[in-house]
């Protein structure tokens, strides 16, 4: 009688250790699940992050190149319409003042034409992004300038464009054909703008 109590104390005792036993290893099993499920979270974050970084660097290389396609289209087109702008050009050049004062009436129409169809062009190729380049009196720029001789000249900067042997065209930014030009030499070096003195810096004067 006295053997029973103590055996189901013991059971129950048994019974409790085991239930706790079972509490942890679930506490543990729902911790490492829990771990397991922030590792996937992180993961699928990273690569949703790297996803929309890669749509979005995609996005803005084809707005790039659509707009260099608009831009950039009629580039061989432009090119090739530049010699008949030059044959317009020279044709004009050809005509003297004296011949142009004493052209009959007919003749007179035939070099308007030729001067509209001149101007007309070349607002259609502006239209289209086609820009005449005619730097003369600017500094010289090997990016869109073609160097031919030099001229001396004393009382312009050096490297300065003194003379247009033959208009360039530029197309956006780029360019479609580099002027021609003569630059001076031997001139001063150009030097950077003055810059007006400002007014007192108070602070400055008393640190000084």
């Amino acid at each position: 009688m006295s053997d029973q109590p103590n055996s189901e104390r013991v059971a129950e005792e048994a019974a409790a250790t085991g239930t706790a036993a079972e509490a942890a290893a679930a506490q543990t099993s729902d911790y490492e699940t829990l771990v397991k499920l922030m590792k996937e979270n992180e993961d699928l974050k990273d690569r949703v992050l790297r996803a929309a970084a890669e749509m979005e660097n995609l996005r803005r290389r084809t707005a790039r190149e659509v707009q260099d396609a608009r831009s950039y289209a009629v580039t061989n087109f432009a090119r090739d319409m530049l010699s008949v702008s030059d044959n317009l050009r020279r044709a004009l050049e050809a005509v003297s003042p004296d011949f142009r004062a004493t052209a009959g009436s007919t003749v007179a129409s035939l070099i308007e034409g030729v001067e509209m169809t001149e101007r007309s062009m070349l607002s259609t190729l502006e239209r289209h992004g086609v820009r005449k380049l005619e730097p003369e009196g600017e500094k010289f720029d090997p990016n869109f300038h073609q160097a031919m001789f030099e001229i001396p000249n004393p009382d312009l900067p050096a490297n300065t464009v003194v003379q247009v042997v033959q208009p360039g065209y530029s197309i956006a930014d780029r360019v479609l054909r580099p002027a021609m030009v003569g630059v001076s030499k031997g001139g001063p070096k150009a030097t950077a703008a003055s810059v007006e003195p400002g007014p007192p810096d108070e602070i400055a004067e008393k640190d000084a």
